[in-house]
């Protein structure tokens, strides 16, 4: 049985150890009607897709404790996770060249501005609705 928030609702995870970063992008997420998962660092985040969670945009960080942001889009990448956006999040504009070599979509300096944010939940929202 489909329930009723299928193909409606997306699903975001945010990967990020500072609280008050994590605290300010899950109320930017609330504001679009999206559906968020926090994980403390890239271990957490690949622990959710090996238990099978699904997720139409990952929001990751980059330094953080246990693994990186980076090391953890390398790893979701191999679990054969293609369709879902991964969108790198630093202050370091080195940051760029690490997320992109490890197969995220996108990288988005920080802070992540709200207009910023809106615009790739559109993105992946139409992109869901035409693939299902």
């Amino acid at each position: 049985m489909a329930s009723k928030n299928q193909g409606s609702t997306p699903r975001a995870l945010v990967i990020e150890d500072i609280k008050v970063d994590s605290v300010i992008i899950l109320r930017m997420l609330e504001k679009l009607n999206c559906e968020a998962t926090v994980a403390r660092n890239g271990k957490e985040a690949v622990d959710l897709f090996l238990k099978g969670k699904t997720f139409d945009i990952v929001l990751s960080d980059q330094d953080m404790p246990i693994m990186t942001g980076p090391e953890a889009v390398v790893k979701i990448r191999a679990m054969g996770a293609t369709q879902v956006k991964i969108v790198g999040v630093s202050a370091d504009f080195g940051g760029m060249e690490a997320f992109m070599q490890a197969g995220a979509d996108v990288f988005v300096p920080k802070p992540i501005i709200f207009e910023t944010l809106e615009s790739m939940l559109q993105e992946v929202i139409q992109k869901k609705n035409m693939h299902g």
